[in-house]
């Protein structure tokens, strides 16, 4: 079971509340083994989900620990948490990143800032009053969160492991983060990303499961109904680029390595063609290598966009 705040808690998975006594818990997970088995109609996603979930609460002393908010991945954070819960600071070049070129890709924005501060709104409207005190990013406190509200956190990690992902690149590389598409919208860009293989429009999602490519479009049981991934990273960067008149190369949508059963899928028809889910960890060599090497900008053609994109972003 995934670490990822996105992800539904082990009690959510058993249709179970958090306080349920232990034999309402062994109820519900004998009923939904049954319920979920692929011999009866269920499918092996579900039924080892089902099984992972027991894992993390059926013993009374592994619950608890669960509780206390213990066993938190770190990985979800970049290890930026020493406590090993979820980090309130955002570092842009990470541990990995600090071992390697000091050269590093310009970089402007917040990434995350907008996702952060709607969960802390949020955190601290369900959490009532008198509970300033309490750390909103403490794991028992975030696992205890409705989802939606989760779901902001897990948003904001993503943008920020995109941007420790990308922020090594060197040089020839220039980032935006959150940028705002339109005045008169809500609507954003997670990055924009201009380097040789040319400009990117790039969501980072997690929706904590897994995904995949199916008629042209991002499939998930976590996915909502109606939701479009790849149509709403496309009509926002088109909007954007109407406004700054530029033209993007590619629209990528990267997500947890964990999350793609493949390191990355292509659309391959329709206006969305070479439009690319990608594994977070494969996101800089995509950016570095391009679709092709017939679309690598010139280094003249580079600092025009550049330029111009200095004048037209602005951030949320």
């Amino acid at each position: 079971m995934s670490d990822s705040p996105a992800s539904p808690t082990p009690y959510e998975v058993l249709g179970v509340r958090p306080d349920a006594p232990l034999d309402e818990l062994r109820r519900a997970y004998r009923r939904l083994l049954r319920e979920t088995h692929p011999d009866t109609g269920g499918t092996a996603a579900a039924f080892q989900a089902v099984q992972e979930a027991w894992e993390l609460i059926g013993d009374p002393e592994d619950r608890a620990r669960y509780d206390r908010g213990e066993s938190v991945s770190v990985d979800a954070v970049a290890g930026d948490s020493a406590g090993g819960g979820f980090s309130a600071t955002f570092h842009a070049a990470g541990r990995s990143a600090s071992r390697g070129s000091s050269v590093r890709a310009r970089s402007y924005g917040h990434p995350g800032g907008r996702a952060r501060e709607r969960f802390l709104g949020l955190m601290r409207e369900w959490m009532g009053r008198g509970t300033d005190d309490r750390d909103p990013y403490d794991p028992a406190l975030v696992r205890s969160a409705p989802r939606e509200i989760r779901r902001l956190l897990a948003e904001a990690l993503a943008e920020e492991a995109t941007a420790r992902a990308v922020s090594g690149l060197g040089i020839g590389f220039t980032i935006w983060n959150d940028v705002a598409v339109h005045p008169s919208t809500d609507a954003k860009l997670d990055h924009i990303v201009l380097g040789p293989a040319g400009l990117f429009a790039v969501r980072s999602a997690d929706w904590g499961g897994r995904v995949k490519l199916a008629k042209g479009e991002l499939a998930g049981a976590d996915i909502a109904p109606g939701e479009e991934p790849f149509h709403d990273l496309y009509r926002a960067a088109k909007s954007f680029g109407r406004q700054a008149g530029v033209r993007f190369t590619g629209y990528i949508v990267v997500v947890p390595d964990a999350d793609l059963n493949v390191p990355y899928d292509v659309i391959r028809r329709g206006r969305l063609a070479g439009a690319m889910v990608v594994r977070r960890s494969l996101l800089p060599r995509v950016l570095r290598d391009g679709a092709n090497a017939a679309g690598r900008e010139s280094v003249d053609r580079a600092f025009e966009l550049r330029t111009r994109l200095q004048e037209a972003v602005r951030f949320v």
